[in-house]
């Protein structure tokens, strides 16, 4: 058990050293990400007026709120959102490109939403999924990126090996669980690296086993299969996108350059929110004037929680349901790695979840930052005895749980 030990050290160690610089800037830029949903949302709509202008009054039917959007911009809207709550804009999609915000009740163009703020966010998303690389150079970040996290997940599951004490005492528990006063250099960075690893370790297995998933098409395949289901066929991303990314309700196609959307008639807008009760955001999908059905994407949810999501499907000309596919409606697989994909994020637990996150990514800064200190004290050690050839080196100091 002492050689285990001893090789398990030196492989996390060694790890640690090799990804480090990697898993530094994935874990700040998922601090940045942490509430990226709500701070967008509410920077969105700030200093919007899309409240009613009198008491009572109705909001537009559907297609006369889509000829208004058309005549004040151009293009052809992809998706339409609605919120529950009465004053809250509509969100009029064109494709990625951009999202127009609407009173619901005048048809008035609100604005763009906080295009800096966006732009921000989607930069810092770039650097946590590709470093940053663009173009034909995002296939190499992710793969650095994927590599890093399958590393990283090797270390959060050997650091709580390292940390288990060899003898349970409560001095040996004291030393890796408690954060202790009056330490400096070495200790400090031994006592910080034992405690938030050990703290951290549950859910930032969570948060790195999902990324895993993410990461690599054979994990995301495991995860079906796991639960005796057969993988779906994988549809190409450009710039290696992650599964699950996108806005909520997804997009179904990119700006149409100009083509009307189909009509849709405001019966199925209220059968839509009908069958939902409770629904706090509905996207309507505006596929080819030619489609025969009418999508709609249900969410009572944060718009992070696949289990509080629901896709409804209804006859353009006859409004008949064609097919309602709530959360539980999915196979096992499929629902597992949709849990999966939000718990990356810890949003699929709202917005405790999402705080637990951005709480063990900033624990993993920390992480990051005493292992390479206690790294590069032991390098600097090891050479200090290597310039005295006279003098035996002495054994380390054996301390539980000791880590990199």
């Amino acid at each position: 058990m002492s050689r285990l030990r001893s090789v398990v050290f030196w492989c996390h160690l060694a790890a640690g050293v090799a990804v480090g610089a990697v898993v530094l800037v994935m874990s700040v830029t998922g601090v940045l990400l942490t509430y990226q949903r709500q701070m967008t949302a509410w920077a969105d709509v700030r200093g919007l007026d899309g409240a009613p202008p009198s008491p009572g009054a109705p909001r537009l039917p559907v297609d006369s709120l889509l000829a208004r959007v058309r005549a004040a911009s151009p293009g052809a809207p992809t998706a339409v959102t609605w919120r529950a709550a009465p004053a809250a804009p509509v969100e009029v999609a064109f494709g990625r490109e951009r999202t127009l915000f609407v009173n619901a009740y005048t048809g008035e163009v609100l604005g763009e939403g906080a295009g800096a703020l966006r732009a921000f966010f989607r930069r810092v998303t770039e650097l946590h999924r590709w470093l940053g690389a663009a173009g034909e150079h995002r296939t190499l970040g992710r793969a650095v990126t994927g590599g890093a996290n399958l590393a990283f997940l090797f270390l959060v599951l050997s650091g709580f090996y390292l940390w288990w004490p060899r003898r349970w005492t409560r001095a040996a528990f004291r030393n890796v669980a408690l954060f202790r006063r009056g330490l400096s250099g070495k200790a400090r960075d031994f006592n910080w690296h034992s405690v938030i690893g050990l703290w951290s370790a549950a859910p930032l297995a969570v948060v790195v086993l999902s990324g895993v998933v993410i990461s690599y098409p054979w994990a995301s395949d495991l995860v079906y299969r796991s639960v005796g289901d057969v993988p779906p066929p994988r549809a190409e991303r450009p710039g290696g996108g992650s599964a699950g990314g996108g806005s909520a309700g997804g997009e179904a196609r990119r700006d149409g350059g100009g083509a009307p959307p189909p009509a849709v008639g405001d019966a199925l807008l209220s059968r839509a929110a009908a069958r939902m009760p409770g629904w706090r955001s509905m996207t309507l999908q505006l596929g080819r004037a030619a489609d025969s059905a009418v999508t709609f994407a249900l969410d009572r949810g944060t718009g992070g929680q696949p289990q509080a999501r629901a896709q409804l499907t209804l006859d353009r000309a006859t409004g008949r349901e064609v097919k309602w596919e709530p959360f539980g409606a999915g196979t096992p697989g499929r629902r597992l790695r949709s849990v999966l994909r939000f718990a990356h994020t810890g949003e699929v637990l709202g917005l405790a979840g999402q705080t637990v996150a951005g709480l063990v990514s900033l624990g993993a800064v920390v992480l990051v930052w005493t292992g390479l200190a206690l790294a590069w004290r032991r390098l600097r050690a090891w050479r200090g005895r290597a310039q005295r050839p006279g003098e035996l080196p002495r054994p380390a100091a054996r301390r539980p749980g000791r880590a990199a």
